[in-house]
């Protein structure tokens, strides 16, 4: 055998290799092809499915958003109602601010007087005396109760 015959035969024995090994990747492509075909196949019943269940969705979304709605329409006078609870609140906290305001200043004016006439000695004093004499007298009353007991 000649060097050309040598190179003829192991040309042909890559090409049955190479043969053989197509024919295990074709193989194996069909297999794969037919597990796609299954799947298109069952696409059209489960796509089915999927769109009932979606539409069975929707229609339940819509009867739960109407009937939120509904209920909504039932308390909105409530909530009106606390809205002008709150506004009336509001109105009566901003005068009792008012009023406080005014009696701050009121308190502040007579404080500057006390201050510049140098007064706070005499009314410490007085507070301190009608203190002794509203504790004297709750002593006297608790001492004929606890004679009686």
């Amino acid at each position: 055998m000649d060097l050309l015959g040598i190179g003829v035969l192991i040309i042909g024995i890559v090409f049955a290799v190479v043969a053989i090994f197509l024919i295990r990747t074709l193989n194996n492509l069909a297999n794969v092809l037919h597990g796609v075909n299954k799947t298109v196949d069952t696409l059209p019943d489960h796509l089915e499915g999927v769109m009932t269940q979606t539409s069975d969705i929707l229609h339940t979304s819509q009867s739960t958003l109407s009937d939120v709605n509904d209920k909504l329409q039932a308390l909105s006078p409530l909530f009106y109602i606390v809205g002008d609870v709150g506004d009336s609140s509001r109105k009566l906290t901003s005068s009792l601010a008012d009023a406080t305001r005014s009696m701050k200043k009121r308190t502040s004016i007579g404080e500057k007087t006390i201050n510049e006439k140098d007064l706070s000695g005499l009314y410490g004093a007085l507070a301190f005396g009608y203190y002794l004499n509203q504790r004297k007298k709750a002593l006297k009353q608790a001492k004929p109760e606890s004679q009686s007991a």
